[in-house]
Formats: structure tokens, sequence, C-alpha cells
């Protein structure tokens, strides 16, 4: 097999297991549990109120109250929110916040919570 062969089927490997990977989160993220979804919210509500609201207003019509970070609800009701956005957000350090280390299902109850604040 040609040196350019190899090249080209590891980049075909590569791209494939990429798109499985995110169309596996996407599944995730959009098929979260709908039985659970209440109790989702509400434990992201819980992790909101005792990790975020000290520089966020988690509570839905509540901007205003802090200038500096933007509310749950301002962030809920951005064009790019989705399950995903948040999904990446958790998993990046920005320079404003302090770097939390939480589980991959308190991201997603989190997410939870905010998505349910959309249009509210």
């Amino acid at each position: 097999m040609s040196h350019s062969v190899r090249i080209s089927f590891g980049l075909l490997a590569l791209v494939a297991l990429s798109v499985l990977f995110l169309l596996s989160v996407v599944h995730t993220a959009a098929g979260a549990p709908r039985s659970g979804a209440r109790s989702a919210v509400a434990e992201g509500h819980r992790l909101a109120q005792a990790w975020c609201q000290t520089c966020h207003a988690v509570e839905p019509r509540m901007a205003g109250f802090f200038d500096e970070a933007p509310s749950f609800q301002a962030i809920a009701d951005r064009n790019g929110t989705t399950a995903l956005s948040l999904k990446v957000f958790w998993r990046t350090n920005h320079q404003n916040m302090p770097n939390l280390v939480i589980s991959p299902e308190q991201a997603d109850v989190l997410s939870a919570y905010i998505l349910s604040l959309r249009g509210k």
C-alpha cells in the first residue's frame, strides 16, 4: 500500500470516528431521558443555586441583578445555546469564571435547567 493511500485511509477513519462521536453526543444531548427531564431540571436548578448564584441570576426573570455575569435566562435565550454548546462550555476554561470541575452528569443537569428557561 502506498504512503498516500495509508494517509487517506487514516484520514477517512478519523473523519468517520469524529462523525460517529458527534452523532452520539447530539443523540445523547437531544435524547436526554424524557421521563427524568423534570428531575434533571430540578437537580440542575439545585446545582445552579449552590454553585452559580453568587455571580449569575439563576432564577427566571431575574436579569438585571448581576452586571458582570449573564443571567441563566439570557444564556438560555441566546440563539446559539443548545445542549451541545453548553456541553462544550462546561469543558472549557473561561477567563472570568472559576475553573469548575463537574461530572458529565452534573453538566447535563445544569444544561437541562438552563434550557428549561428558554422563552420564559
